[in-house]
């Protein structure tokens, strides 16, 4: 199974960094993965639902520690890609704003 295509789509929260839709083989999709920003970096977090007694369970999830390194590595290096994207500093309204 591989990696088609991956999207990022920057949160720019304290812990929640980005949410990303990973699409396999061009032909099935995994939606609201979760860039996460932890005490060790930032690493990513499966889709979930929380359970009547509060905690969370993964609705998908890699069955060995390979393909999850493999996931991991691309959404990472995806979501390293976007913010390099963006602009630094303050936004461009603010900069808009502050030249008139």
């Amino acid at each position: 199974m591989k990696i088609t295509e991956i999207r990022i789509h920057l949160m720019g929260e304290d812990r929640l960094k980005a949410f990303a839709s990973v699409t396999f083989d061009d032909e099935f999709v995994v939606r609201n993965m979760k860039v996460v920003q932890g005490t060790k970096g930032v690493f990513l977090c499966m889709p979930s639902r929380k359970l009547p007694d509060g905690t969370h369970k993964d609705m998908v999830h890699p069955i060995n520690q390979d393909f999850r390194r493999y996931l991991e590595e691309n959404v990472l290096k995806a979501y390293e890609a976007e913010q390099a994207k963006q602009p630094q500093g303050p936004s461009a309204a603010e900069t808009q704003t502050e030249a008139q």
